[in-house]
């Protein structure tokens, strides 16, 4: 079975490969652009790159309901235990996580965000450093996923071990904009890019349809501009 990855809106991901369902930033109950509903999926793994509420989303519902392995850094692991829940893979930066019973590899990258979690009494609490993830499936594809971040020189690093497709925020306001993306991608040099972070409310508002247009006029890599809901294959 060919690597595919699904855009769920927002910044939510959903990877199959080898049979494996993978679920990134599982925020779909109050997503305004969501097309599918948590209680529709039964992912193998979840993996969360911070703890706010747009991208924590449904994760405890999905992964008490299913038993999926969760990778997410050290702190918040932690606190995932608090609320019950037993397979979680708490990393931090340059740390990997094997899952999906040996045949996904998942290192976690640095992401400059920030990362808190909900204190039960209608506030924050801390929630370790925010992170990406450079995930290499059972075909030997790579997924780069950058998660929430703004553009960092390190990108460089990451793009020396081969990116098949690169998942890019481009929303600007909370992190990098189409500007810094497209520098990004220059960095990366991946093979494909699937833009991210976009378009769910007006602050984050893009034109991606010309973003991608720059991208594959200044770089050899191929843009996926996805309706949510739809498949890119990698």
């Amino acid at each position: 079975m060919a690597t595919r990855v699904q855009w769920l809106g927002h910044s939510a991901l959903w990877i199959e490969a080898d049979g494996k369902t993978i679920l990134i930033d599982p925020f779909l109950t109050g997503n305004p652009v969501a097309t599918v509903s948590a209680d529709s999926l039964k992912p193998d793994a979840i993996l969360l790159s911070h703890g706010h509420d747009d991208h924590l989303g449904d994760l405890i519902e999905i992964a008490r309901r299913t038993g999926a392995e969760v990778v997410c850094n050290y702190e918040i692991g932690v606190w995932l235990e608090s609320q019950g829940l037993k397979d979680i893979h708490g990393c931090q930066h340059g740390g990997t996580a094997t899952i999906c019973g040996g045949k996904v590899r998942v290192k976690l990258t640095l992401a400059f965000h920030g990362s808190s979690l909900p204190d039960g009494k209608g506030g924050l609490m801390y929630g370790g450093n925010p992170c990406g993830f450079y995930i290499t499936l059972p075909d030997g594809k790579t997924i780069y996923d950058a998660a929430d971040t703004a553009l960092f020189g390190d990108m460089s690093l990451i793009g020396e071990d081969g990116v098949d497709l690169a998942c890019l925020p481009i929303g600007d306001t909370y992190t990098m904009g189409p500007d810094d993306a497209l520098k990004a991608v220059k960095r990366l040099t991946p093979k494909q890019v699937l833009p991210i972070h976009y378009n769910t409310w007006p602050p984050i508002a893009q034109d991606a349809q010309s973003w991608a247009a720059r991208v594959e006029a200044e770089t050899a890599a191929k843009v996926s501009v996805l309706k949510p809901g739809e498949w890119v294959e990698v």
